[in-house]
């Protein structure tokens, strides 16, 4: 039941920091492209690096690494919307941004995990 605890208030931590993230990217750079969502994608994905890297590593306990990882992480991050907002790019006749939404959120996304992961496995 603490689990649970932990999982929920870290997700609605993480939801907020969504929707603060996401607002702040739009007004820096309207709403044009999903800048919110590959921002929210980037970070989330390093700091999953960083939690997978610790949790390796036995410095955070597992109620920790549920609320971060579960939580926090899971209510930040968003294959839904990614999926959304990539689709109505296509609807829209914007291959371009819909092949570039694509390509940055998986690569930048993949490089990040293993950013996070690095920082903390070159430190031990």
């Amino acid at each position: 039941m603490t689990n649970i605890l932990f999982v929920a208030l870290g997700g609605s931590i993480g939801a907020v920091l969504r929707y603060l993230i996401s607002i702040f990217m739009i007004q820096v750079f309207g709403s044009s492209f999903p800048f919110g969502t590959l921002m929210v994608n980037i970070l989330g994905s390093f700091l999953m690096g960083v939690v997978y890297a610790l949790g390796q590593l036995s410095h955070i306990s597992p109620e920790l690494k549920s609320m971060i990882g579960v939580g926090l992480l899971g209510a930040l991050t968003t294959f839904s919307t990614f999926s959304n907002e990539t689709l109505l790019l296509m609807q829209e006749g914007l291959w371009f941004k819909s092949i570039l939404n694509v390509l940055l959120n998986v690569s930048v996304c993949l490089f990040m995990v293993y950013l996070g992961q690095q920082l903390i496995f070159s430190r031990v």
